[in-house]
């Protein structure tokens, strides 16, 4: 019988520092300094939303919900671009202010493989790695000719459908994926929808939805790959991911989206065995862009005649390359090489009588660095060395405004001492940065053009054990950030020095083959040396409460059954200077059975929040626009959701 651990965070020390958990199906496993969420494309079934994905299976990231799909992420209290995120070798940029369109909305679950997670400044190959680094992994080609058809329904309206089908042979190997799924406006616990909880709190009559009728998003998706095995040591890779989404509801902001389109391409070749100097050669290009108008179309407002349709039409753009080498050297691993990205982001309002403002000039965010890594085992000591040189010029199209030029030096060193075959202690220090981006610079409202850098000096401590069935996992981190990007009440952003700090628990008991228990506790703390000029608190906001992910897994012949249990504390230290306010603690059971009825064919059957709870996740720190008087922007996330699906795979 197969061990099956899912919903979870399962502890690392049931791994070596470079091997993977060998028991299979498997949803997360970790590493002495990230997590890998495995397996998303077959498990992850409900929704499509990755960030819904992520917080129900790492303790220390906590979803931003602002819809019923589209959501952001909190890693380590930390969000927006200091937490780098990349989709396969690409980056891509929402294009929306007001966060509507995050990195993480434009890539779906039914085409992801996996994500992994590293938290901290450890990552110096790529740009603007300030926290953490989150690393989608798309589904690869196969060459065997094989695929897979998901039919989904739920509540409120829900419904989905996917396919995926891959081939090929020894020469070249295709996939391609697709999906279509839309919604209704979810209910919270108290059965309100959108609207209903716009009228409980007090959004003003003209900034409410027109109709509980309409629908919350529409999205389509496509993904193809082809890969060419040019030789046995060299290949070339080549994607595109397509996600077409319209209608999309937030109904705590001013606007929503009419559409968000973006388009994702990937090259990349990767060559091995050149010789003494070059073990492997990787060389990766990119190009994304986004388009994403937001307007009042679906409010009490567009049904004014004498209020003009404001439409603010914004449009982000990347492209990157990167040449790496890697090669053997003094009984260690040396990487290193040259990294370059343009991000353009530039918007546009206008409204029903063609009057035209610029709501952001045209900006190019242009980087160049280079960086190493060097890896190496010393007796029982693991260790890695990281640096990385950056060079980051930012021009806007505006003369009014002025460009800017950011010069920073990154480094870490992490080390794992592996004291026995049971336990592993290890300690990491780093120094990471990233630039401010183009909306806290110059954007109409609230851009402060003489912002610096952002600079995160960090260290992390932990320990691992196993003890015969069961293991634990214990990590703490201590980070001091100078000139962190903060907003003061919605006005404008400044630089503050801060810290945050935290504590992390996880592990894993096997009661039998058959029959396990997970569990994962985080917990963090945020402060701001000093309070912002005429404020006094000095809660940092965005600082999630304790939270735990304990789930009991089983699976017998056809049948595997998981249920979990997602508490969090009540939210009491918050930045009520800025728009935070106090949220009660909630607990919620999810519950998923799946049965195989034969090799080609199996259903699933699953609920979230069992108890149908009325809840909020999610706090309402000013950095984006609100809507409403005083404390009315929050946001209960949904009541009670069923879901089925079947699938049909060959």
């Amino acid at each position: 019988m197969k061990k099956i651990i899912s919903f979870s965070i399962i502890c690392a020390s049931l791994l070596s520092a470079n091997d993977e958990l060998s028991i299979e199906p498997i949803t997360v496993v970790e590493k002495v300094n990230n997590k890998i969420v495995k397996d998303i494309s077959s498990e992850e079934i409900k929704s499509a939303d990755i960030a819904e994905t992520l917080t129900k299976h790492i303790p220390s990231i906590s979803i931003v919900r602002r819809s019923g799909i589209a959501n952001d992420i909190i890693l380590r209290g930390q969000k927006k671009d200091n937490i780098n995120i990349l989709i396969d070798s690409s980056k891509i940029y929402g294009a929306c202010p007001n966060r509507m369109d995050p990195p993480t909305s434009h890539i779906l679950s039914n085409n992801v493989e996996s994500i992994e997670v590293i938290e901290g400044p450890y990552d110096v190959e790529n740009f603007g790695t300030l926290s953490g680094l989150v690393k989608v992994k798309t589904k690869e080609p196969t060459k065997e000719l094989q695929g897979d058809i998901n039919l989904n329904i739920g509540s409120f309206g829900y419904k989905k459908t996917s396919f995926s089908v891959s081939g090929g042979n020894d020469y070249v190997r295709f996939l391609l994926s697709a999906s279509k799924e839309n919604s209704d406006q979810y209910e919270d616990g108290n059965g309100d929808d959108f609207l209903e909880q716009q009228i409980k709190h007090g959004v003003p009559a003209a900034n409410r939805y027109s109709s509980s009728d309409l629908e919350a998003f529409d999205k389509k998706t496509v993904l193809g790959k082809l890969i060419f095995d040019i030789d046995d040591s060299s290949d070339i890779a080549v994607s595109y991911t397509a996600n077409r989404s319209e209608n999309i509801l937030y109904p705590n902001t001013p606007m929503d989206a009419d559409y968000d389109d973006s388009d994702i391409f990937t090259l990349e070749y990767e060559k091995r065995d050149l010789g003494k100097y070059s073990k492997v050669l990787n060389l990766d290009y990119y190009y994304s862009k986004v388009d994403h108008p937001m307007s009042i179309s679906s409010r009490n407002n567009a049904l004014n005649p004498l209020h003009p349709n404001n439409t603010n039409h914004m449009k982000s753009s990347i492209w990157g390359a990167k040449i790496k080498n890697t090669l053997d050297i003094s009984q260690g691993e040396l990487s290193f090489g040259f990294d370059t990205s343009i991000r353009n982001w530039k918007g546009e309002m206008k409204d029903d009588n063609g009057v035209y403002s610029s709501s952001l000039a045209s900006t190019d965010t242009d980087n160049k660095a280079i960086f190493a890594t060097y890896k190496k085992t010393i007796d029982k000591f693991d260790i890695e060395l990281g640096t990385r040189v950056d060079h980051t010029s930012i021009d806007v199209n505006d003369n009014t405004k002025k460009d800017n030029d950011y010069n920073d030096i990154n480094a870490h060193l992490f080390t794992v001492y592996n004291l026995n075959d049971t336990t592993k202690l290890f300690a990491g220090v780093g120094k990471a940065s990233r630039v401010p981006d183009a909306r806290e610079l110059y954007y109409t409202g609230s851009g402060n053009q003489n912002l610096d850098s952002v600079k995160n000096y960090e260290i992390d401590l932990g320990v691992e054990k196993i003890f015969g069935d069961f293991s634990i996992k214990t990590k703490t981190f201590y980070s001091v950030l100078k000139d962190y990007i903060y907003n003061n009440n919605g006005a404008t952003f400044t630089n503050i020095d801060a810290k945050i700090y935290g504590l992390e628990l996880s592990g894993l008991y096997m009661f039998s083959e058959n029959l396990s228990f997970d569990y994962g506790v985080s917990y963090q703390r945020g402060k701001k040396d000093e309070a912002l000029a005429g404020q006094s608190d000095k809660d940092l906001a965005e600082i999630p409460p304790l939270k735990a992910n304990i789930s009991l897994n089983y699976e017998y012949g056809n049948n595997s059954f998981t249920t979990q249990l997602i508490a969090v504390d009540s939210w009491d230290s918050f930045d009520a200077d800025n728009g935070e306010q106090k949220l009660g603690g909630y607990a919620i059971i999810n519950a998923k059975y799946n049965y195989k009825i034969n090799k080609n064919f199996d259903v699933t059957l699953g609920v979230d929040n069992l108890l149908d709870k009325t809840y909020a996740s999610t706090n309402t720190y000013n950095d984006i626009r609100y809507i409403g008087n005083g404390q009315t922007e929050l946001m209960n996330d949904p009541g009670r959701y069923i879901y089925l699906n079947l699938k049909y795979s060959f």
